[in-house]
């Protein structure tokens, strides 16, 4: 009686620590995908804070910049000097534009 005894505590203690590991490492990796989803999220975010594109002057005529590129991959054909104060400052400080469908608007609004 006294080994079946010994073996039950045995086998109870056995699954009692097998059951607390496995909750353990569940645990853990809920935590873990959390993190990711949350990092994820961040990145997400500080992408829809700046501008996609950016559209200022540049050496007297309106250029598009990429985002991070300090080389313009466009300048468009207008005459700034045409431009009401207003916008020749704006265009002083940078408009930011977040979409490529911003962009292509811009564009058609300047040139069309």
């Amino acid at each position: 009686m006294e080994k079946t005894f010994d073996k039950r505590i045995y086998f109870t203690i056995v699954t009692a620590i097998t059951v607390s590991g496995f909750l353990v490492i569940y645990t853990l990796g809920q935590n873990v995908r959390k993190d990711r989803i949350e990092s994820k999220l961040q990145a997400a975010a500080l992408e829809e804070t700046e501008p996609l594109y950016i559209v200022r002057e540049h050496e007297g005529k309106i250029a598009l910049f990429c985002r991070g590129n300090p080389q313009p991959f466009r300048y468009l054909e207008f005459n700034i000097s045409l431009l009401p104060d207003f916008d020749r400052e704006q265009l002083r400080e940078g408009i930011g534009l977040y979409t490529d469908e911003e962009l292509w608007t811009y564009i058609q609004d300047v040139e069309g």
